[in-house]
């Protein structure tokens, strides 16, 4: 097992954020964590990364206890965290971005992720000596990703990145992390999109309040009715769904659904 989450709790002051909240990750998958706003899903990723203090349970990476580590270690072990609303650094540009998340690396290094990142980011490329903070939103949240890649993670932490994005963005950086992922990054995924998050998981847990209430592989929960009820939208939305291609393709709807 590559993560290992257990019984952790988090509190701010007299609020308990995380309550014994378990989940793993092993290698080369991709794991979603759904839930509501207020969920605790930042939380976690935050407690992962180093940022917040765990009040009790571990947190084991590569069986290493990653509760006692500061945070600036835990991201040379590799595990990379890309936290909601991108935070790019607005008045540098492109590349100096991405030279910061190569901060440390050798210089050959730095070359060789920076070249994987214009690959899988042409955009990038093509606007490298451009100041970040004039970048549209899906061009600043690509820009994060990157940047988290210039330290070849061994698990990256995304949160949100769909967060704020046209649909056709949303598309395409659903699919940049499906190519990580494939190129053997392991991904612990927290999304408020859960149709998306699910479709591309191995892997998924729902948090409601700071609790795990359901868990398991992302094709039955996206098939489960709770599921489908409370973050899917229910059998109303696949009506109206199936009611648009209808619409767009010139059949007729069945009234039943």
């Amino acid at each position: 097992m590559l993560l290992k989450v257990d019984n952790v709790s988090v509190s701010y002051g007299a609020v308990e954020a995380l309550k014994a909240v378990s989940l793993a990750v092993s290698g080369a998958e991709i794991v979603a964590v759904l839930g509501a706003n207020g969920a605790g899903k930042t939380t976690l990723l935050k407690a992962i990364s180093g940022l917040v203090p765990i009040k009790s349970g571990s947190i084991l990476y590569d069986g290493q206890k990653l509760h006692e580590l500061p945070a600036h270690v835990i991201a040379r072990l590799g595990v990379v965290h890309i936290p909601e609303g991108r935070k790019v650094f607005a008045t540098l540009t492109v590349e100096e971005n991405l030279n910061l998340g190569g901060y440390g690396c050798a210089k050959e290094e730095v070359q060789k992720a920076k070249a994987r990142v214009f690959q899988l980011f042409p955009v990038l490329k093509e606007r490298r000596r451009q100041l970040a903070g004039t970048l549209s939103g899906g061009e600043q949240q690509m820009l994060a990703i990157g940047r988290g890649l210039m330290r070849s993670p061994k698990l990256m932490l995304l949160d949100e990145p769909s967060l704020g994005l046209a649909p056709l963005l949303v598309d395409q950086v659903f699919a940049t992390i499906l190519q990580i992922n494939k190129d053997g990054v392991p991904i612990l995924l927290v999304e408020q999109n859960a149709r998306k998050a699910l479709s591309i998981a191995n892997q998924a847990y729902i948090l409601e309040v700071g609790r795990i209430v359901l868990a398991g592989a992302a094709r039955e929960l996206a098939a489960d009715e709770r599921v489908r009820q409370a973050y899917l939208g229910g059998v109303t939305y696949e009506r109206r769904l199936r009611a648009k291609e209808s619409r767009a393709t010139g059949n007729t709807p069945d009234p039943r659904g």
